[in-house]
């Protein structure tokens, strides 16, 4: 489900840290986080994949979004608040706002949000 970047990890490394980035991005209270530019990237395409899931609804998008999203409560939380959220909206459910180098290594560092 995840895009075409390695991000310097075997695959099944990449899929359980991009899992992981969706399930906390969703299961934050104020709908951001903040990682390396290129993490960002990959957890948009997915996040918007499962707003999308939630807006749909139904049963079948809700188990679809249990195979990826790790914890049932952010599930909920994802189908009952959030895709409410987003009902009149076509997509570019999230913004990428860049905050600089990160200390120690770097790398370009940027905020993750719910529009």
């Amino acid at each position: 489900m995840a895009g075409y970047r390695k991000l310097g990890r075997p695959t099944d490394q990449r899929k359980a840290m991009l899992r992981n980035l969706v399930t906390s991005f969703f299961k934050s209270e104020d709908g951001r986080i903040v990682t390396t530019e290129m993490r960002a990237k990959e957890v948009r395409s997915i996040a918007e994949k499962m707003i999308t899931l939630a807006k749909r609804g139904d049963l079948h998008a809700r188990r679809q979004a249990l195979s990826y999203i790790t914890e049932e409560e952010v599930v909920n939380k994802l189908f009952n608040e959030t895709a409410k959220r987003y009902t009149d909206r076509n997509g570019g459910y999230t913004r990428i706002v860049k905050i600089g180098p990160r200390r120690g290594d770097a790398a370009e560092t940027v905020i993750l949000e719910l529009v």
